[in-house]
């Protein structure tokens, strides 16, 4: 014999949030947890973008300590509409901080960030000694 636990449910609930259930909150529960980071490395610097669509250049805090970048956002939804009745809204509130170890051969003075169509753009310029042209040919002995 298996025991079942028994749960009152509204059946007009269950329908109802099945009818608006579209995972809504699976999105919005995950979507800046651990933001995507691109990094790209050319002569002159690194690139590092940041996916964090829906957001503002407000919402950013960046900081710089021991070499460490601390990349840091708070967010919420800030929407009212008065006069409403809503039978399911979903919310948002939510932070993400992530965290890049730069190596010495950063321009530590010299960074840049930028917030364009959902990507942070954080450039880190090279120092000058450490610009290399890495273009050689090796000779087969």
């Amino acid at each position: 014999m298996t025991l079942i636990k028994w749960q009152h449910r509204n059946p007009l609930s269950d329908m109802v949030n099945n009818l608006f259930d579209n995972d809504l909150g699976d999105f919005f529960g995950k979507r800046f947890s651990d933001p995507a980071a691109n990094i790209i490395e050319s002569n002159d610097a690194f690139m590092l973008d940041i996916a964090a669509p829906g957001m503002v250049k407000d919402d950013f805090k960046i900081n710089l300590e021991n070499n460490i970048l601390n990349i840091s956002a708070e967010f919420e939804d800030q929407k009212r509409e008065e006069g409403k009745n809503y039978t399911r809204k979903e919310f948002y509130y939510g932070s993400f901080s992530r965290a890049f170890t730069l190596p010495k051969t950063i321009d530590l003075e010299s960074i840049k960030a930028d917030y364009a169509e959902g990507i942070l753009k954080i450039t880190l310029p090279k120092k000058q000694d450490a610009k290399v042209d890495i273009k050689k040919e090796i000779k087969i002995s």
